[in-house]
């Protein structure tokens, strides 16, 4: 954020490390975490069918990735080419994580999303509003098939 005022450089390094705090809650299955940084109306869309007219291929809302957090369904999530963008007291951080999950078909284990999340800054705290996936899922049996896409 060159250029940018020192709080909005400092607000902007919160945000990133709050991301990156919410990925490892959410494959260790710290729902205490989550509940504490996540709206009430947090929403997130699966799948890119969206950009294109399209229905999403799932939509979570709090309590039903919650669940999934719960089950401990991601093992991982390694977040890249991450970008901030702050507007006061909102953020939206976009970029790319590539994870693997539990319990799918060998050909889905990992894969890779571009995505968008929006944060808001409320009562002295940044809370997770909503994540979009942008691009993606590419899917594929190791990190390696999936890492560049």
């Amino acid at each position: 954020m060159a250029g940018a005022p020192a709080w909005a450089a400092d607000a902007a390094a919160q945000v990133l490390e709050l991301e990156r705090n919410l990925g490892s809650a959410i494959c260790q299955g710290d729902t205490a975490f989550y509940d504490r940084v996540t709206a009430d109306d947090f929403v997130m869309t699966h799948s890119d069918r969206w950009t294109t007219g399209g229905q999403p291929l799932l939509v979570d809302d709090k309590a039903s990735f919650r669940k999934r957090i719960e089950n401990r369904s991601y093992v991982s999530m390694d977040f890249d080419s991450v970008k901030v963008e702050m507007h006061g007291d909102l953020a939206i951080t976009y970029g790319r994580y590539v994870s693997n999950m539990r319990g799918v078909a060998p050909d889905r284990a990992w894969f890779s999303v571009w995505y968008e999340k929006v944060y808001a800054k409320r009562n002295g705290q940044w809370i997770y509003l909503s994540h979009r996936t942008v691009h993606g899922a590419t899917y594929g049996t190791t990190r390696e098939a999936v890492a560049d896409k």
